[in-house]
């Protein structure tokens, strides 16, 4: 029953596949269905051939095509599908019957393709049938006459029987080989080219003989490939297989390379290629060239040596293209900039030095434009005298020389016997003169000659490394170039340590100065044991770069130079595990720092030993520490003098090195995983000397000093463990624990106590009290969640007490408190429940009406507190004002964690922005009222907006995921409705203060989603805040969330409803007078709107027109230049 359904199935989706009229996706569904049936064993595949018979036999084209296709896609599917031998036999059978029949093509080719792919352990093709298929695709096929389709599977055919049966079509030979040139010869299309040399490459792994069929037609088939050389390629948008030109250079370089058999065909061709005057031509030349060097071998490179020379030469030497850069704010900013053949040629020439063996290297040596130029080094004496020819040739010989060098040791011996003792004559460097005594440094050091003895020397080291442990250090003294170099490197040495001397630096343009510390820096980077560059060598290249460092501080670009190229040594001998070398660097160059950092040498600025030290100490650990423990014991030493003794003088500096801390020391330790103990000794010490001082006034410049010390906090605790975030908040509790401060100890004031109290309290605490409230609260704000904290409840009354004298910090500190304390309580812990209990049973909340006077309770009937009615009952206004900040931060930080209570907080803000603002029945306290009915409104400014003081994932906030978008979904009705109820000027102006905090916090896509409700308030609101200066921000952010809904496609709907009023209201801020950007994003929003369908912008095409027209005589540039953009896009 089931096999009879599956049948008729079948049939019904055979049909469908075969009629004309079928869609091709539907055609694509049939297949699967089909092929689903005979993966399930519903259906065999005898029976679907049964079914199909009349299909793959018909006499009508069309039909027979498609039932032909459809068996072939089936087969396609069916690649897992075990197949008997017979099966494979009699398909493969049908379809190379099929490649006959033209009109039927298609399918038969997908059909064998499918055959081809099957693996071995489900039924293959054997040997004799992939043969089979193979005469009959060359008896039949005239690939080129057919469609890119048809060709591409023409081209997958003979890459599978190449790849999978090369025993199979390798008897074919010439028949094979000719076949494929026929089939390939004048192909254009990409995806068919990328087929066509993968198989050319995969010939000749078949054909690898002399005797073989590929080299006889090697000429020919060259001559089909070398034409698409160079590859001049545009991606068509309507490929479905995005193909790059690269990727297509790329396949057709390994063509070339695929067989020795082209070279004689390959390399003159691409030799005349490099002739081109097309850059993108020559630059392919060489890649192409350098390849297939390493693939054809240098027994059949040399006789192309010559004229390899002669074309690199001409690249390289006669026309390089490069020109010299100096740019003194960047240590490493003195160097030739190549252009991209100048590269590749470098390249080239290294590649082909490496497989001569040698015998290139006489062909340069030999070489009379090289020689003439190296005997002619006076002409780059002096670097200002030097044409820019010159420049250019100087640049260029280093290059070779260069590639000599590094290519092999006997390239090296060759360029070093030949050249070096040339160059360090120019230098007046002799190898019997080693001391500095015998040294002779005159103005005209010839650069010329520096600059190609550091490039060889920096090669040198290349080549060492290069051998990698292959070529034991101890065999080095029986090369030439190491007797040669061992021979001058002290005198050399010696040399380039002179020119860095303070009197000869300042006398020598600054890339005199760059090469002679590269050169050292060289010298210094040999491995330890080399022989050419002993011990003392290095060490007095050290000692030379720590004395620059420490003492030439007023040469700008000779301190900067020698300082980076310590750094670059140091982090070589770091990574090297030299243990010798290691040792004497820090003998000579950390004691230095060390010394240099604990030095009271007034002379030397603080920005310098700041810089070096920490340079120096991100080589490793081990380096960063020693630095941090000298800086600490300064940072110690500063901090006592200043709380202690009052001295003013270390303000400064100690600013200066916390600075230093907060914004470089500390996040590199955090990055290398190794801070807590850094982080902890910094805050403990700064904490100790607070609380040992007496005083803790520090003058005129006390606030930046705190600023500075309470950053450093925030960063140390932040990253600091659990356990010594612990020992940390026990020890700033001490501060709290001092005499000013222990009227706050007994309890929490309550709700019942008088005002009198509570006034007197605050009249009490001193600026000193302040300034530690901020400590106290820097180092509360960075704990994470799970830290315990002692006696919280004197915490939350210390804070609470600072914070009604306007201290923000505390504000922050309270809502970091809230938003990580814990929801549930154990013996030692306090909970949140508590903490809200505390805060709001307290003298300075009350449930009441704020002009009545008349007190009520704030706790309900059932025991809870009643948020929602929260008032304020401090006498004076800036008390309610600093009330309302610190309601502010505490609702945010329950906000931020998703706490019901956050509920009764924004009532208690709304209640306040709807009280009726009319002065006269206030009697006279209208401005007072006001001024905290627009605290009120901006509150939810905090509450919306990322602050970088607090309640961050830096300082591990408990963070809800999506809290921003369910606040705005709470509070969107609740403002509408209020819009929409109050009528009163002011009340509305807040409201719509309220609206505009909310959208700019909230996500955009929230806000278009609401786009048709959102908008005309939005337009409202640019009205409302347009008029004072003080709310340019806010506008600003407003017109940010209505440019993201103007290019949503969900908002149109509602910008079409709208576009006239806001039109209206963007004309207007054209004219903005306060902030440029709003002029700006407000054309911006006006460009925009002209994508909008003509008859929804016709009506206010003139307007808009005739405000851009003013636009464009704006004061700023950049409005100008938007207005054009925008007057063009209303006029076309």
């Amino acid at each position: 029953m089931a096999k009879a359904k599956s049948s008729s199935q079948c049939v019904k989706h055979i049909e469908s596949y075969v009629n004309s009229s079928t869609s091709p996706a539907e055609q694509a569904a049939n297949v699967d269905i089909v092929a689903e049936l005979v993966k399930k064993d519903l259906l065999t595949l005898d029976e679907l051939v049964r079914e199909m018979d009349m299909y793959l036999t018909s006499t009508d084209t069309i039909i027979r095509s498609r039932g032909i296709l459809l068996l072939g896609c089936v087969l396609a599917q069916l690649s897992l599908k075990p197949l008997t031998d017979a099966a494979i036999q009699s398909f493969t059978g049908f379809f190379i019957e099929r490649l006959v029949d033209w009109k039927a093509l298609r399918g038969a080719l997908v059909g064998c393709l499918a055959l081809l792919r099957r693996k071995h352990d489900v039924g293959m093709v054997t040997n004799n049938q992939a043969k089979a298929i193979a005469q009959s695709f060359m008896e039949n096929m005239q690939v080129q006459s057919l469609g890119q389709h048809d060709r591409k599977l023409c081209f997958q055919i003979l890459e599978c029987l190449l790849d999978c049966y090369p025993d199979a079509v390798e008897p074919l030979g010439d028949v094979l080989v000719y076949g494929i040139c026929e089939s390939i010869d004048g192909e254009k299309d990409p995806q068919c080219l990328m087929l066509v040399y993968r198989i050319v490459e995969a010939l000749a792994q078949l054909f690898p003989q002399s005797s073989g069929s590929l080299a006889s037609y090697a000429g020919d088939l060259f001559e089909i490939l070398g034409s698409y050389f160079p590859i001049h390629f545009t991606n068509s948008k309507c490929e479905d297989v995005d193909i790059k030109k690269e990727e297509l250079s790329q396949a057709l370089m390994v063509a070339f390379a695929s067989t020795h058999f082209f070279e004689p065909y390959a390399i003159p061709l691409l030799l005349e290629k490099l002739s081109s005057d097309l850059p993108s031509t020559k630059v392919d030349s060489l890649k192409f060239l350098s390849y297939c060097t390493l693939k054809y071998g240098a027994d059949r490179m040399k006789k192309h040596f010559q004229a390899l020379w002669s074309a690199l030469k001409d690249a390289i030497l006669m026309r390089p293209q490069c020109a010299m850069s100096i740019e003194f704010d960047l240590v490493d900013g003195i160097h030739f900039q190549e252009n991209e053949i100048m590269t590749q040629a470098v390249e080239l020439l290294q590649t082909v030095v490496k497989q001569s063996n040698g015998s290139f290297s006489t062909i340069i040596m030999d070489d009379e434009d090289i020689k003439t130029f190296m005997n002619s080094l006076n002409e780059l004496k002096v670097l200002g005298n030097a044409s820019v020819q010159n420049k250019q040739r100087l640049h260029a010989v280093a290059c070779i020389l260069s590639a000599f060098v590094r290519s092999s040791v006997a390239s090296c011996d060759a360029v070093y016997k030949e050249f070096f003792p040339l160059l360090m004559g120019a230098l007046r460097i002799s190898a019997e003169i080693s001391s500095e005594d015998g040294l002779f440094l005159g103005t005209t050091f010839n650069f010329g000659a520096l600059y190609l003895s550091v490039h060889l020397l920096s090669a040198c080291k290349d080549l060492v490394f290069s051998f990698d442990g292959i070529t034991p250090f101890h065999d080095f003294p029986s090369m030439d170039w190491c007797n040669i170099l061992c021979g001058f490197s002290d005198s050399l040495c010696n040399s380039l340590v002179s020119l860095l001397q303070a009197t000869a630096a300042e006398s020598f343009p600054d890339a005199y100065i760059y090469y002679a510390v590269r050169g050292l820096q060289t010298l210094a980077m040999f491995p330890g044991s080399f022989i050419s560059v002993p011990k003392p060598i290095f060490e007095k290249v050290l000692s030379t770069l720590i004395s620059v460092v420490a003492s030439d501080f007023n040469i700008t670009f000779l301190w900067k130079t020698a300082l980076k190229a310590l750094v670059d040594a140091g982090l070589y001998i770091d990574q090297s595990c030299d243990a010798e070398k290691a040792a004497s660097f820090e003998t000579i160059v950390m004691d230095r720092i060390g010394s240099l950092i604990s030095s009271n040498d007034l002379n030397v600025p603080l920005s310098f030993k700041l810089q070096a030290s920490y340079d120096i100490g991100v080589i490793g650990l081990k380096f960063m520490h020693r630095v941090v423990h000298e800086w600490d014991k300064i940072l110690s030493y500063n901090l006592s003098h200043i709380f202690v003794s009052e001295d003013v003088k270390s303000i400064r500096p100690t600013i200066s090195l916390l600075d230093y801390y907060s914004g470089k020391i500390l996040p590199w330790f955090h990055e290398n995983e190794d801070s807590d103990e850094v982080l902890l000794n910094l805050t403990i010490n700064i904490l100790e000397k607070i609380e040992k001082s007496v005083h803790f006034s520090i003058g005129f410049q006390e606030n930046e000093l705190l600023d500075a010390i309470i950053e450093a906090l925030k960063h140390g605790v932040a990253n600091c463990s659990e356990e010594n975030q612990e020992r940390i908040i026990t020890r700033a509790f001490n501060l709290i624990s001092l005499d000013s401060l222990r009227d706050l100890k007994p309890s929490i004031i309550s709700a019942n106590s008088n005002g009198g109290q509570l006034s007197s309290i605050l009249d009490g605490i001193s600026c000193r009290d302040e300034h530690i409230a901020s400590l106290v609260a820097s180092v509360v704000i960075a704990l994470r969640p799970q830290c315990r904290i002692p006696n919280p409840q004197l915490l939350l009354q210390f804070f609470l007490m600072n914070l009604h004298k306007g201290h923000i910090p505390s504000a922050q500190a309270l809502g970091s408190l809230v938003n990580k304390l814990p929801l549930e309580t154990d013996e030692i812990n306090f909970n949140l429940e508590e903490a809200t209990d505390a805060l709001f049973n307290n003298e300075i909340w009350i449930s009441c009406n704020p002009y009545d006077g008349k007190k009520c309770s704030i706790v309900d009937n059932s025991g809870a507190i009643n948020i929602s009615t929260l008032r304020l009952n401090i006498g004076a206004v800036y008390y309610k004002l600093h009330a309302l900040v610190g309601l502010t931060w505490i609702g945010k930080g329950l906000l931020m964690r998703g706490h019901q209570e956050i509920k009764g907080i924004t009532s208690s803000f709304l209640n306040w922005v709807l009280l009726d603002g009319n002065v006269k029945t206030l009697d006279d306290k209208g401005l007072e009222v006001l001024s905290l009915r627009k605290s009120a409104a901006d509150a939810f400014h905090v509450l919306m907006s990322d602050s970088e003081a607090c309640l961050n994932k830096k300082y591990h906030a408990t963070i809800r995921p999506l809290y921003k978008q369910r606040f705005y979904n709470t509070m969107l009705p609740i403002l509408l409705s209020s819009i929409l109820e109050f009528d009163s000027p002011s009340t509305r102006s807040l409201l719509y203060r309220v609206f505009s905090h909310l959208i700019v916090g909230a996500p955009l896509t929230a806000v278009v989603s609401d786009a048709k409700k959102v908008v005309p308030v939005l337009v409202d609101c640019l009205c409302t805040l347009q008029d004072d200066d003080h709310d340019k921000d806010l506008i600003f952010s407003v017109l940010l969330v209505l440019s993201g809904i103007l290019m949503e496609e969900n908002g149109q709907e509602a910008v079409k409803e709208n576009a006239h009023p806001m039109v209206h209201q963007l004309a207007k801020l054209l004219t903005y007078p306060y902030m440029m950007v709003v002029r700006e994003t407000a054309i911006q929003c006006l460009t925009t709107l002209s994508n909008l369908p003509q008859s929804t912008s016709y009506p206010f095409r003139k307007e808009i027109l005739q405000a851009i027209s003013r636009a464009v005589d704006d004061p700023k540039k950049t409005v100008r230049q938007e207005a054009v953009r925008c007057r063009h896009a209303w006029s076309g």
